[in-house]
């Protein structure tokens, strides 16, 4: 019974916008922990650190990619209905509950720990959590917001397309992995990027 009982908690909060904007919250503190105590560690040079930054981001860039085509529209059924909430409301605040990722990112950190020191391990998941940061608002400005500047606007186009046609344009903050995986959405009429 208390399992099902917090499952039902879990589903319950995992709607509200104060689950919503409190996972930016606990995202923001850990992505930053992660980056200080990976700095701190004794051994990581400046050019080092940046470069395992950089290569966090793009990492995460894939991860974003790899969840949203695969697991989101794919392979897992309480990952698809949950997405599939999203597709019937974009507006809506459907998340995980708010200590998920933190929870993830700490477990990012001890899996690269096993690859590579501390540090650095802990300076590229701090990268894998900003990327998720961004990742999230880009995604929430996205549905919520209309832009003048053309690049945002394209942005948002990119992504109203996958809406539209969801087996296309599964990133939200990059088209890299649409392009080299050939997802990208491509009209008859007019390039978007």
């Amino acid at each position: 019974m208390a399992v099902k009982g917090a499952v039902a908690w879990l589903a319950r909060i995992s709607t509200t916008k104060t689950n919503y904007w409190l996972g930016f919250v606990f995202d923001g503190i850990v992505c930053l922990a992660l980056l200080i105590f990976g700095l701190s560690r004794a051994g990581i040079d400046p050019f080092s650190a940046v470069a395992v930054f950089v290569a966090g981001l793009l990492l995460f860039s894939f991860i974003e990619y790899f969840f949203h085509r695969w697991l989101f529209h794919r392979w897992v059924p309480v990952m698809i209905s949950g997405h599939r909430m999203h597709h019937e409301n974009p507006l809506g605040y459907d998340a995980l509950p708010f200590f998920v990722p933190s929870l993830v990112y700490m477990g990012v950190a001890m899996a690269f720990d096993l690859f590579m020191p501390l540090g650095y391990a802990s300076v590229l998941a701090s990268a894998v959590a900003l990327g998720y940061i961004i990742y999230g608002l880009t995604h929430f400005f996205v549905h919520h917001f209309r832009f003048r500047n053309l690049l945002a606007r394209k942005l948002v186009a990119y992504h109203q397309i996958h809406h539209y046609h969801p087996q296309y344009n599964f990133g939200v903050t990059s088209p890299l992995w649409d392009i080299i995986l050939g997802t990208r959405y491509q009209s008859q009429h007019k390039r978007l990027w």
